[in-house]
């Protein structure tokens, strides 16, 4: 790495990166898919480092630098492709109408269904996206909040937390920790040892806003939905694919991205199973098409993940993540470096942080690898915008569930960050202690 952070092209590479960020934030705003000004600016962030490599003499160091970014980024893409494809399908089998039919259908109260929706998005969120989570979990507090604005608002505020929590101690359960585990940071079971971190962060602000909860009962609903023919099948195939990318990447030291499109072969042959017994059947409900699953990928996201992931990595090519690191990492230290992160994510996306530690690649022990993994993954909630999940549903519950309305119960949030980053340092003190060589 070249440091060209004083050179005309590294200072332009900081102006362009600033103006596309800028954009993403105002995305509701001017409606422009936050897609759009990031892929622009990740090409000409990379234009300018070729022309300021160029100018140092080492033209082959770019080339080098960017291939290893479209290799990290080739990784997440096949994972995350085959993971939305397999909701997608479980989505088109009704396994998600079931789920909320079965609790609109119940007749609870109001607080035995706010902390239900969150003790249930709690654990989904760990094998599911929290953005997918939040949308399922969302529908079921609306769809029984009507006469109540001040329980849907808080059954969204407690589902984007427990949204968020739950994906933070599994490999698989946020981009984040999907990047950690893929790139060697932390063995596949080491995320559960921040398990408690992640209860005690959903349970601190949900005891907190339960009083506020209104006692009274929704008025009672029924929804007709059943699962389509295969969906139990899916949902099986869907943890054999989790547990493919598993044994890839711990017994046969393969990235787990192989294992995922391996599982996608399985759901391939179960739709041509499917199809061909709908045929001889006669029966519609049967027959499913996998490519239209694929087609249905949202590809504003994972075009925004190769953006970001390429502007980030063309300002650590100028040197500017080295200046950051040392900054963070050795003048302020990791604890306090890496609970600031997890605290910005709550305005900058959490995805562009993480991917800018790994960059910086700095010397930390398990514990403090696992702190960055856990404040990244939580700190979105602080505040609705910090996270797919609470801008979802602020679209979902719209009028209802506003960033004002979350930022009135943003202290009991941020309590629960402080108090599972004290629980962590507690019950893995021993993770803090070596340091990775």
């Amino acid at each position: 790495m070249i440091d060209l952070t004083t050179h005309w092209t590294g200072l332009a590479v900081l102006a362009i990166f600033g103006a596309a960020y800028f954009l993403v934030i105002c995305e509701e705003a001017i409606e422009m898919r936050k897609s759009k000004p990031v892929l622009v600016a990740a090409g000409l962030i990379w234009a300018l480092v070729a022309i300021g490599y160029q100018s140092q003499g080492a033209p082959e160091a770019a080339h080098e630098a960017v291939k290893e970014i479209i290799l990290d980024y080739g990784e997440l893409l096949l994972f995350l492709l085959v993971a939305i494809t397999y909701v997608n399908v479980l989505e088109e089998r009704r396994v998600f109408d079931v789920l909320r039919a079965k609790l609109v259908g119940k007749g609870l109260g109001y607080r035995t269904l706010f902390w239900l929706t969150g003790a249930i998005a709690f654990p989904l969120s760990a094998v599911l996206d929290n953005l997918t989570t939040a949308l399922v979990m969302g529908a079921v507090v609306i769809a029984l909040g009507a006469g109540s604005r001040a329980f849907i608002a808080l059954g969204c505020i407690n589902i984007v937390v427990a949204a968020n929590a739950g994906g933070a101690f599994s490999p698989f359960g946020d981009i984040t920790t999907l990047m950690v585990w893929q790139a060697g940071k932390l063995s596949f079971w080491e995320f559960f040892d921040l398990f408690l971190p992640s209860v005690v962060n959903w349970l601190v602000p949900a005891a907190l806003m339960h009083l506020a909860v209104p006692p009274g009962k929704p008025k009672p609903k029924s929804e007709n939905a059943r699962l389509k023919p295969g969906a139990r099948r899916a949902i099986l195939l869907f943890a054999a694919t989790i547990a493919t990318a598993v044994t890839f990447k711990n017994f046969l030291h393969l990235p787990p991205a192989i294992g995922m499109m391996l599982g996608l072969g399985y759901l391939q042959l179960f739709a041509y199973y499917l199809t061909r017994q709908s045929k001889r059947r006669d029966d519609s409900d049967m027959l499913l098409d996998s490519f239209k699953e694929i087609q249905r990928v949202e590809f504003d996201t994972l075009l925004f993940f190769f953006g970001i992931i390429f502007a980030v990595g063309g300002l650590g090519a100028m040197g500017y993540l080295a200046v950051t690191s040392q900054i963070l990492y050795t003048d302020l230290g990791p604890t306090p470096a890496n609970i600031a992160i997890g605290a910005l994510s709550a305005i900058v996306d959490n995805i562009p942080l993480m991917f800018a530690v790994l960059k910086m690649d700095p010397t930390m022990s398990d514990g403090q690898w696992l702190l960055v993994t856990l404040t990244c993954g939580v700190g979105g909630s602080i505040l609705s915008i910090g996270s797919a999940a609470g801008v979802a549903l602020m679209g979902q519950a719209r009028g209802v569930y506003t960033f004002m309305s979350h930022l009135k119960w943003s202290w009991a949030v941020a309590l629960g960050y402080v108090a599972a980053i004290a629980v962590h340092r507690f019950i893995n003190a021993g993770l803090f202690e070596a340091t990775l060589p």
